[in-house]
């Protein structure tokens, strides 16, 4: 098992199935592809659902967590998630939208980076249910880098998305 403090952290979520069956579906799928893209899953969270948000009558959001192996450095990682939302179906267009495919990279070890295209840890992560409520199902003890709390303690503290819920 990876060391917590150690831990290249990669939250999956959606709330449109593309040409998959559901969400789910399509969250298996970016999974599967994980290894081919160099980045193994050492570990990972079962899904969360969660209310759209910022319009509550579109569907319903599907989140987890994956603890990936890494070669390379944050900013090669993200490219990597990138290609793979592309593959996947993502389009980007308005911000909070619904999306098929969210890959985002909440943490990169204990790295602390900012630049234009990537901010370690991810700057939002610790305030997310989704996101902090899977974490905390694989790997609880994982501190934040900044905050030092830990994903548990983050999860009850959790101020976004606080309908979460694991399926």
């Amino acid at each position: 098992m990876v060391r917590p403090e150690d831990a290249v952290i990669v939250a999956l979520g959606g709330n449109l199935a593309g040409r998959f069956a559901s969400s789910e579906a399509l969250l298996e799928a970016a999974l599967a592809l994980f290894p081919q893209a160099g980045l193994p899953v050492l570990a990972r969270s079962g899904w969360w659902r969660s209310a759209a948000w910022p319009d509550p009558s579109a569907p319903e959001y599907r989140n987890g967590i994956a603890i990936v192996e890494a070669d390379r450095g944050p900013q090669a990682v993200l490219e990597s998630l990138l290609r793979l939302e592309g593959l996947l179906g993502r389009t980007r267009g308005v911000k909070n939208a619904p999306r098929t495919l969210d890959l985002d990279l909440v943490a990169y070890g204990r790295q602390v980076l900012e630049t234009p295209e990537l901010t370690l840890p991810h700057p939002r992560a610790h305030e997310r249910l989704f996101v902090m409520g899977p974490l905390a199902e694989i790997l609880p003890e994982w501190r934040h880098p900044l905050l030092g709390s830990t994903a548990l303690d983050l999860a009850k503290s959790a101020t976004v998305g606080t309908d979460a819920w694991p399926l």
